[in-house]
């Protein structure tokens, strides 16, 4: 049994996305011969918490935690709700206030890589002893916060321990980070950093293919895509929901405002009175006034059931009961590396997919391999169109489905026997 030292941020309580990944490869680890020990922070200040997550913890598991200093605490005595998006990578660029420029700036100028880094010096005293006394195979450092990359790195050039770094988005090419108002000597900082744990890693994982061919532009050390993933829920009986609902999962922030469906919806419904009568747009997760607007100013917001956050298992069941799923990625060049975790799961649910994203979005390539749906530009109104019709006409003739294939490589399980073969044969 190979002995894996994991250190994240992102742990139960915490909810959201970015805590799943390594949760799954947890709960399934000891299947694949890997020991998982948990590094992560005593009291950390999470954007999002779902206790239900907990319940996924194999309860034997050995868990480490260390108390972290997080200057957001003091920043919400300024703005409570800016700083919660900003600690959560939401970052508008309308209508930035003078205080939300300060916030930023001492964000991307004075916290480098990101607000964690006060972490990093006492975690490599702690681990150095642990690991010391505890020998392990490996250490997985997992990003963001990408600060916790420079643990692994410390820790493989002081113990000389094999180091796995996990990036689950992108670094300096992520699309909020032109927003954090760096100087030049700070975008050269980040950019040394980067350059740094990619030349050290003995091993790189990403989750996307760009992710990896913009990586490999800047290192030869081997790099492997394993994507997240879906995790193999218990047969349940899901009646669909009456009415033609199109549902998104996730938040509507910042940039991600898709007013060209709404422009498409609100044309049709003015062209089809039973469309409009019969159509439910289903959002669960943070909406932001801008996104509301929208909707009020194209006549939809009557047909909206906004739900806020909901937790991950009733986010699993609006997915299987709704007629359609939607997907939205901001649409920037930036963002063609962006999987949202949530793409899987909508594969598992099997109702049809709108995606709407950038141009060679990685995003486009997994729906179409699938046949999980229809992935469009920004650009393709007609097309748009005419496959919500398309869907419409399914949902009236009583037919609306999916036959999607392949996507069981994409379960959770999968995944984690990947990453298990990874640390056992890789790392040799």
């Amino acid at each position: 049994m190979k002995r894996a030292l994991i250190i994240t941020y992102y742990w139960p309580p915490a909810g959201g996305p970015g805590v799943q990944r390594w949760l799954k490869f947890v709960k399934y680890f000891r299947e694949f011969g890997v020991e998982p020990i948990v590094y992560a922070p005593k009291n950390p200040n999470y954007p999002l918490v779902d206790e239900n997550f907990s319940s996924e913890i194999p309860s034997d598991i050995e868990i480490i935690k260390q108390s972290i200093k997080e200057p957001y605490r003091f920043a919400k005595l300024f703005s409570k709700k800016k700083t919660k998006q900003i600690s959560s990578g939401i970052i508008s660029k309308k209508e930035i206030s003078a205080m939300e420029k300060l916030m930023l700036y001492i964000r991307g100028n004075f916290f480098i890589p990101d607000a964690r880094v006060g972490w990093v010096k006492p975690s490599v005293s702690f681990l150095s002893k642990y690991i010391s006394e505890n020998p392990v195979d490996v250490v997985i450092t997992t990003g963001p916060p990408h600060s916790l990359h420079l643990i692994g790195m410390q820790l493989q050039k002081d113990l000389n321990v094999k180091w796995i770094s996990d990036f689950r988005d992108p670094w300096t090419t992520i699309h909020y980070h032109k927003s954090l108002r760096l100087s030049k000597a700070s975008a050269r900082k980040h950019k040394a950093l980067e350059a740094s744990v990619l030349k050290s890693a003995d091993i790189i994982t990403v989750t996307s293919p760009t992710t990896k061919k913009e990586f490999g532009m800047i290192t030869e050390k081997p790099i492997e895509v394993i994507t997240n993933g879906y995790d193999i829920a218990e047969k349940s009986d899901f009646t669909t929901d009456s009415v033609f609902s199109i549902s998104h999962i996730g938040s509507l922030l910042s940039e991600r405002n898709p007013e060209v469906l709404w422009k498409i919806l609100a044309e049709i419904c003015k062209e089809n009175a039973p469309f409009k009568n019969d159509l439910q747009l289903k959002f669960a997760g943070a909406l932001s006034e801008e996104v509301k607007q929208s909707l009020e100013n194209f006549g939809l917001i009557g047909n909206c059931e906004i739900l806020g956050y909901v937790s991950h298992s009733e986010a699993l069941q609006l997915q299987n009961k709704s007629q359609v799923l939607l997907l939205v990625e901001i649409n920037s060049a930036e963002t063609r590396a962006i999987i949202p975790g949530k793409l899987f799961e909508y594969l598992a649910a099997k109702r049809p997919i709108i995606a709407l994203g950038p141009k060679e979005s990685d995003i486009e390539k997994i729906i179409a391999e699938t046949k999980s749906g229809k992935f469009f530009s920004y650009w393709d109104d007609d097309e748009l169109k005419a496959e919500i019709l398309q869907l419409y006409k399914g949902f009236k003739n009583g037919h609306l489905k999916v036959s999607s294939e392949g996507i069981e490589k994409y379960s959770r399980k999968e995944l984690t026997k990947q990453m298990a073969s990874l640390i056992a044969t890789g790392l040799q």
